[in-house]
């Protein structure tokens, strides 16, 4: 466990290096452990030193370390994809939601968590390179989601996610968090609201400071703090 911890310092020594190449401040960059699939003793360690944000893949994990960890000040972020049956679920019990692929799905955790009188924080995934093996949410679709956002009382749409194509080599992915940079700027230029677009969640173990040089402002690293799974 005295790993975790050490590998924990070494990330956010390089977060911060990234963002001084590109000229930002660490502060603006949150770094999400991804935990899938470690136990709850990992998610441990890395909390008491100093971890506070989470990244599970499914909602049954994280409904599951959000009970047992529940001594712990933490913000769980579903980072997966979520089928419109476990939303309800979801909205009742995580602090953010990386995947909305689609304005049913975005309607479906709006009702949940305004059923369940709280709000939550979303991300709205992009299908960039339109692959059939990942979900989320073609570019000639994202308008219509973030038009749905303005219409929500308690899913607070905050920005866009990515997973690019999978790439040895970290250079290769920095075109698509130009894309998604691009996007959100594009979208912000067409009148959607600041406070919709604020996040750019993109960027993992082997990629995430490109992505920092691309305005990533949370990154998604699991191996690199928890070791291979």
């Amino acid at each position: 466990m005295n790993a975790v911890a050490t590998r924990l310092t070494e990330i956010r020594a390089r977060i911060g290096e990234a963002g001084a190449r590109a000229g930002r401040s660490p502060a603006d960059i949150r770094l999400i452990a991804v935990s899938k699939t470690f136990p709850l003793s990992a998610v441990r360690a890395a909390y008491e030193a100093g971890q506070r944000d989470f990244g599970e893949n499914r909602v049954q994990e994280a409904l599951q370390k959000i009970e047992a960890g529940a001594d712990m000040e933490i913000g769980w972020h579903l980072i997966g994809h979520l089928q419109s049956n476990k939303a309800r679920k979801a909205a009742e019990q995580l602090s953010l939601i990386h995947s909305i692929d689609s304005v049913d799905l975005l309607r479906r955790v709006d009702a949940a968590a305004a059923a369940a009188g709280r709000t939550i924080e979303v991300l709205v995934q992009t299908d960039l390179a339109l692959e059939a093996t990942k979900h989320g949410a073609s570019l000639d679709t994202v308008p219509a989601i973030f038009e749905e956002a303005g219409r929500c009382q308690a899913a607070q749409v905050v920005g866009l996610m990515l997973l690019p194509p999978l790439a040895e080599n970290p250079e290769e992915a920095r075109p698509w968090f130009r894309r998604l940079r691009d996007e959100r700027d594009r979208l912000a230029g067409s009148g959607v609201a600041a406070r919709h677009l604020r996040e750019l969640s993109m960027g993992m173990s082997h990629d995430f400071e490109v992505a920092i040089a691309e305005g990533a402002t949370m990154v998604r690293v699991g191996t690199a703090i928890f070791g291979s799974r």
